[in-house]
């Protein structure tokens, strides 16, 4: 037979105060002196009782859960950014409920019933394409959504991204004053902001110096296409001499069929070059040039945003972070480049 559940009474009762006491010591930010928060905490740890919280969220109207909407999740930008965000929200007393979204969105729509059925305060959306359909189901709910590395036309919506089209320009110049005549690119999802922005920077900056993109492919952010549209790339008889990777997670798989199914030397051969810097663009066997993304202060942003929101009814906000290009080993350098430009 079960033993019978501890309550916030029986906590009340052994230290001889009321249960609205209690309740004010589990209760973030309440007024309560420390004394009696260390009695009350002694008893309920002698008890074994612990706070429902999904009680108490139908008692203030506030879950204190903040719901996840993530997708890509293999690549190794996002798990950093699920640990941090998770960390952040934690210290300012909320809790993350994750949601997966397939690569293509086709599940979205049931992913956020599910996850409006949880009565969550707010929604972080990370690698997350909307429709103007899913837009507007998302603002009938009348709770704060960030968007987390996209962005969107409804000012509605709070956004942290990067300065992706600076990136793409960035990376132009730089294969540009290192010699590159043919300089190539494999895409990401083209439906993605940050696909959409990087890409067109980095064509400008192609233009502006009178320079055409030699040839194009297309990755969709995964491995596999990434892998396919490399040795499609470089099945001509004329190959690039460099080729922007839409992100880091599609560089790692091109520079393996580069060098392993096709034996060519980077950079002696080909340059390549990415867009994220995760960590393990710094490992030896990759030692990948990237453009970075500032990972920390994108999540500090997004969680300062929405407590904002949340706590203090401010309005959604678009926030754009610059970027700065990592040189590393896998592209020829300009001549007389200091790497402090990176």
């Amino acid at each position: 037979m079960a033993s019978e559940k501890i309550t916030s009474i029986d906590v009340a009762k052994k230290v001889g105060v009321s249960q609205s006491a209690v309740s004010r010591v589990f209760t973030p930010g309440a007024s309560v002196s420390s004394s009696m928060e260390n009695k009350v905490l002694k008893a309920a740890s002698e008890l074994g009782y612990r706070p429902n919280m999904l009680a108490r969220s139908l008692n203030t109207g506030k879950s204190k859960i903040i719901g996840l909407v993530i997708s890509y999740l293999d690549n190794q930008f996002y798990p950093d950014v699920l640990e941090m965000l998770s960390s952040r929200l934690q210290e300012n007393g909320y809790q993350i409920l994750m949601f997966i979204a397939s690569s293509d969105n086709k599940n979205l729509d049931q992913v956020l019933n599910e996850i409006l059925d949880y009565q969550v305060d707010g929604i972080v959306m990370a690698s997350v394409e909307l429709s103007s359909v899913i837009s507007k189901k998302i603002d009938s709910a009348d709770i704060p959504v960030i968007l987390l590395n996209r962005s969107l036309d409804n000012i509605r919506f709070s956004s942290i991204t990067s300065n992706n089209y600076r990136g793409g320009k960035l990376i132009a110049d730089f294969l540009i004053r290192s010699g590159h005549q043919k300089i190539s690119h494999i895409a990401g999802n083209e439906k993605a902001s940050t696909q959409r922005d990087r890409e067109t920077g980095f064509i400008d900056g192609l233009k502006e110096a009178g320079m055409d993109l030699f040839s194009r492919e297309i990755g969709n952010f995964m491995l596999d296409q990434a892998s396919v549209a490399a040795r499609e790339m470089f099945s001509s008889k004329v190959i690039p001499d460099a080729v922007f990777v839409a992100n880091d997670h599609m560089a790692f798989a091109v520079m393996d069929v580069l060098r392993t199914d096709l034996c060519l030397k980077i950079p002696d051969d080909v340059s390549v070059i990415g867009f994220d810097d995760v960590k393990i663009c710094s490992w030896p066997s990759y030692n990948l040039t990237t453009v970075r993304q500032p990972i920390n202060t994108m999540v500090d942003k997004t969680v300062s945003l929405l407590i904002s929101q949340l706590e203090e009814n401010n309005s959604a906000k678009q926030v754009e972070l610059d970027v700065e290009l990592i040189v590393r080993g896998s592209c020829k350098l300009p001549e007389m480049f200091s790497r402090k430009e990176g």
